[in-house]
């Protein structure tokens, strides 16, 4: 059984981060963010050493923007400041329609 398998992804607003916990409770990584009004800006995502390259940081990523999704007012909210979400991002266009344009620097 993979790590992903029993992982949650939760939010903890107090920590401003979405975080990857295994079924006992233990701390895989976490999705940092700001809250900007009713947008999100995901500055930063750390996966523990012990469970890199077995998925978390993906199945946190998309844990963190369904429940995005599921709590959003009308209209894009997701600033994606951390390289990892714009890269997840772009391969998931099905997520495309949370994402705040990035303001032209013409």
């Amino acid at each position: 059984m993979g790590v992903v398998d029993g992982m949650t992804v939760v939010d903890a607003p107090r920590a401003e981060r979405y975080e990857a916990r295994g079924a006992g409770g233990e701390l895989f990584g976490f999705a940092a963010y700001q809250r900007i009004g009713t947008r999100i800006a995901f500055t930063h995502t750390e996966v523990d050493e012990a469970y890199e390259g077995q998925g978390v940081a993906a199945r946190l990523v998309q844990g963190a923007l369904d429940d995005v999704r599921a709590r959003r007012p009308d209209g894009p909210s997701v600033v994606p400041l951390c390289p990892y979400v714009r890269a997840w991002l772009r391969r998931h266009p099905e997520y495309a329609d949370l994402v705040v344009p990035a303001p032209d620097p013409g």
